[in-house]
């Protein structure tokens, strides 16, 4: 027999592939281990060697063959469903969005704080209705069930609870999950990031509620969105509704939810799905149909304080009442004509007690205020309300924390800024270089070295080439394709004369500043700019 097939057939290469599952890696251990023993069989020559080869080569074969053909291992680069990539440009723009939310936090007063990215799956089970399906639980990890966080609001109320906090004013930026259908063009995805504000604390009616009403509208306007609307509504009215409308009170949850979809299709559905999906009385069904057609201001209060039938359930009196001061604080903040009291707004989450509110872009414009406007509808990209009962779910002795707060749909926002990026003439900028110190000449490298330094240590962001001896061109170059606006030249004349070349890179004006005036001149001029 020739054996020179058995050694090429299970060469070093062979041992070394890369097994991407544990069957694989088992089946090349084995594999090795049996080529060890051919070796050490052959080394020997004891009798009989050669049957007890051909034996072993046939165990070989058959392992050779279980494993998967290399055409069909091919390994797709790609991210999971719902998930992307950001390059940096992209990143440029959403920390531009995150400077301003986060300015309008720290403007009302907010201080913020961090929650493991997951919990223990009962902290979020039972906490979210219908939605609670699109929790993503993880495999057990040794003894703990745990999901990825849902949202930043419970695990907000687990840690009021946990850590006997009463009264807190925060903002909280972070990634959460949700096993949803992902609409990647609406920037609607599995993996995103929540910008919540939320006030926790005992304190007068509707003026924490008020307040959050005036910081979607602080952000929205400082992203220059275009038209917006904050929808507002209230629990206790919505469950006064129901019971007017003959609802029982054992489906106003579930009657909820399916009011929640109108701004997602029709009444038609809706109804459809109240009566057939939730066996609600079709006349039930007639009567709500009647009520969340309704929207508008203080004049739609004062019409639903006369509805006989409705205020005389005691929630749907207590909620209008506080919607008439919620819509008087609005005004007095200014952003009552941004604000539509609409009975349609239902929000599906369990945990909301109280005022709830939505902000809806009426369209996008690419080029804002121009005449010819094209507009992108992207929905809902701020929601919230008020939760008072959910910290109490947490604690032993239910003590109730009152809670509201907002959530910024950042994802559907970035997606707008970036398709108005793209349309813009002007590419921004992905970092913030200040300066580029640049060699006239050769040997300039450890001169190059001496001007990062003292100017990193002024503060000021600087770069330069990586090379030792970079041409001049592709020095200028690199500022220009980076936006970067300021350059400092450094050659023999410069040394000899103790100065620097100070060139400002749009206009190409050139000066000679003194050494030891450097970092003030740059300042002036970045100042200037």
């Amino acid at each position: 027999m020739n054996y020179t097939f058995t050694q090429n057939m299970f060469s070093s290469q062979d041992m070394v592939l890369v097994c991407r599952t544990e069957k694989e890696y088992k089946i090349h251990e084995k594999m090795k281990e049996i080529g060890d023993g051919i070796k050490k069989l052959k080394k020997e020559k004891l009798e009989g060697f050669r049957e007890k080869i051909s034996e072993e080569v046939a165990k070989l074969l058959e392992l050779k063959a279980s494993l998967p053909d290399e055409g069909q291992k091919k390994f797709v680069l790609k991210t999971p469903k719902g998930t992307r990539d950001f390059n940096p440009y992209q990143m440029s723009i959403r920390e531009g969005a995150f400077t301003k939310i986060i300015a309008a936090f720290k403007r009302h007063g907010a201080e913020t704080i961090d929650t493991p990215v997951f919990e223990l799956k009962e902290t979020l089970t039972g906490k979210y209705g219908e939605d609670s399906k699109l929790i993503y639980d993880l495999a057990d990890q040794g003894g703990e069930l745990l999901s990825l966080r849902y949202d930043l609001t419970v695990p907000f109320a687990r840690y009021l609870a946990m850590n006997k906090i009463t009264n807190i004013k925060r903002y909280h930026i972070a990634k959460v999950y949700r096993r949803d259908n992902p609409a990647m063009t609406r920037g609607r995805y599995r993996e995103f990031y929540q910008c919540d504000f939320d006030i926790a604390g005992q304190f007068d009616p509707m003026i924490p509620d008020a307040e959050c009403v005036k910081i979607v509208a602080e952000i929205l306007e400082s992203l220059e969105l275009g038209d917006y609307v904050v929808k507002v509504n209230d629990r206790k009215i919505l469950d006064g509704m129901f019971a007017a409308c003959g609802v029982p009170e054992d489906k106003f949850r579930s009657i909820c939810s399916a009011v929640d979809k109108l701004d997602k299709t029709f009444w038609s559905d809706v109804r459809a799905e109240m009566i057939d999906e939730k066996g609600l009385d079709p006349v039930a069904a007639d009567k709500i149909g009647k009520y969340v057609e309704l929207k508008g201001g203080l004049d739609l209060v004062d019409k639903l304080l006369q509805d006989e039938n409705l205020i005389k359930e005691s929630s749907a009196k207590q909620g209008l009442e506080d919607m008439k001061l919620l819509l008087k604080y609005c005004e007095l903040f200014g952003v009552l004509d941004k604000v539509s009291f609409d009975l349609s707004l239902a929000r599906g989450l369990d945990y909301y007690t109280g005022v709830i509110y939505e902000a809806v872009l009426l369209g996008f414009s690419h080029t804002p205020g121009t005449e010819s406007e094209e507009t992108i509808g992207v929905g809902s990209v701020a929601g919230g309300g008020r939760y008072d009962k959910l910290v109490g779910m947490f604690d032993p002795k239910n003590k109730i924390v009152p809670c509201v707060g907002v959530s910024i749909g950042i994802e559907r926002i970035f997606s707008i800024l970036e398709a108005r990026a793209m349309a813009s003439e002007k590419k921004g900028r992905t970092t913030s270089t200040e300066v580029y110190v640049i060699s006239a000449q050769k040997n300039m490298l450890e001169h190059r070295l001496q001007l990062c330094k003292e100017l990193w240590d002024s503060d000021i962001k600087t770069e330069q080439s990586y090379k030792k001896n970079p041409k001049m061109l592709d020095q200028f170059q690199a500022c220009e394709n980076n936006g970067i606006p300021l350059a400092v030249i450094i050659g023999d004349s410069e040394i000899k004369n103790n100065v620097v070349k100070l060139r400002i890179i749009e206009t190409r004006a050139e000066r000679e500043v003194p050494r030891s005036e450097m970092v003030e001149e740059i300042r002036k001029e970045l100042a200037n700019l």
